[in-house]
């Protein structure tokens, strides 16, 4: 089953995976309809902080947008602090330029966005650390706290990522993403983002929480608007219902996973660990995670990652240009600051895929390069088309997976780079 003359690897095929796909027409509507109802303060007159993160939330713009219609329409006074922890640099300009490339300015909002990463010292939390805030949230009358609700891609619990980390990691900017991510060594994540958010919520002010909730799809899917003494009950039914929709890998077992581009926009880990098995360790699947993926062969990086390969560490290979694109000083900040410096390192590089691809051949054990497992994904958000080996072919059979392209041999430009699918 050789591919081209000299090499052999082996022949692949693709398939089509179908997820559930809940979606919100009208999504102005419902932001406004949700923030009715968790809103209970008098606002009128009132200055009120929106939070706006770095993720690539779908529609985030929009969303934010008819917050700030909102509270205009209640007669309050909107403006818009980015909430992103240690990103875009951990200047502020560099945060707000992080928002302007998700849409949200100025102009776009119609209101002030405010950019500073400054913070103030709220209180001195139970077990002993100080806690952070943006300091023109702190100065705010109130603050409405937006961010989508998923799995973290390092922590497992009740509560991973949305409201209460947003809370505090995002309004906690740099200085207090350092703090909380070395207290988390000495304590469990569930644990220090309930004790922070519980002192947030009762000495800053929170107006509500609207979570984003979405699908395998990256549509939005649900949007849901929170009191603030409800948020640590309400987010872990959220959290469950979002683990339902997650798009994942067909298979439990590859030899390789070859991941077209990783990137901020797609994960805090560049690629989410939910979908590679890689929660707890960065290079085997143990505790219950799943799938195990012996190897994993990175092609390049988003382009709306400029540069941060944070998660590259995850990777055992890499093409050469990964590395060449890598802004090391930004990728080093992003993974010290998380506390996750393994991220940061760089795996073996290879100048062409050809290369690659023999190389993990050769090291997926004593079989030949027909029977390597191996599956090519575009990144870990997108999943509903894949490339697998052809020694799957039995296992997509007998899950009745729909094959939209019978095994064939990868095609390779003259350089010895692959052509790709996507």
């Amino acid at each position: 089953m050789s591919m081209n003359a000299g090499s052999e690897l082996p022949r692949f095929f693709r398939v089509r995976q179908k997820f559930a796909r809940p979606r919100i027409d009208d999504l102005v509507a419902r932001v406004h309809e949700e923030l009715s109802v968790a809103c209970q303060q008098p606002i009128q007159g009132k200055t009120v902080a929106i939070t706006a993160g770095s993720r690539g939330v779908a529609n985030v713009a929009t969303i934010t947008k008819a917050c700030v219609e909102f509270l205009k329409g209640q007669g309050a006074l909107p403006f818009i602090v980015p909430a992103m922890g240690s990103h875009g640099g951990a200047t502020d300009e560099g945060q707000a330029q992080v928002l302007e490339s998700l849409g949200i300015t100025e102009a776009s909002m119609g209101c002030p966005v405010r950019s500073s990463m400054q913070v103030r010292e709220v209180c001195q939390a139970a077990e002993g650390f100080p806690v952070y805030f943006d300091q023109h949230a702190m100065q705010a009358d109130w603050v409405l706290v937006v961010n989508r609700v998923k799995p973290h891609t390092r922590f497992a619990g009740d509560i991973e990522s949305g409201l209460m980390k947003m809370m505090l990691i995002g309004l906690g900017k740099q200085r207090g993403a350092e703090v909380y991510h070395q207290v988390i060594q000495n304590y469990s994540f569930d644990r220090i983002v309930r004790s922070v958010a519980k002192e947030v919520i009762s000495r800053c002010r929170i107006l509500a929480g609207l979570a984003i909730l979405e699908n395998a799809y990256e549509e939005t899917a649900d949007i849901k608007g929170v009191a603030p003494e409800l948020i640590e009950t309400e987010e872990p039914k959220l959290l469950r219902q979002v683990k339902q929709w997650m798009p994942k890998l067909p298979f439990e077992q590859a030899d390789l996973l070859m991941i077209e581009q990783i990137g901020k926009n797609i994960s805090g880990t560049g690629m989410d660990t939910n979908v590679i098995g890689r929660k707890k360790n960065d290079h085997v699947a143990i505790d219950g995670d799943s799938p195990d993926i012996h190897h994993i062969y990175v092609r390049g990086l988003t382009e709306a990652t400029h540069g941060n390969a944070s998660g590259i560490g995850l990777a055992e290979l890499c093409h050469r240009r990964v590395i060449q694109d890598m802004d090391a000083q930004v990728t080093r900040m992003n993974c010290i600051t998380a506390g996750h410096v393994t991220g940061a390192m760089i795996p073996i590089d290879f100048e062409t895929d050809r290369e690659a691809l023999t190389t993990v051949c050769k090291i997926s054990g004593y079989k030949s390069p027909e029977h390597v497992t191996a599956m090519w994904i575009q990144d870990t958000l997108h999943l509903e088309q894949i490339e697998c080996s052809e020694a799957l072919w039995p296992a997509a059979e007998q899950q009745g997976l729909e094959v939209m392209q019978p095994p064939r041999p990868l095609e390779f430009d003259s350089s010895g780079d692959l052509i790709s699918w996507f």
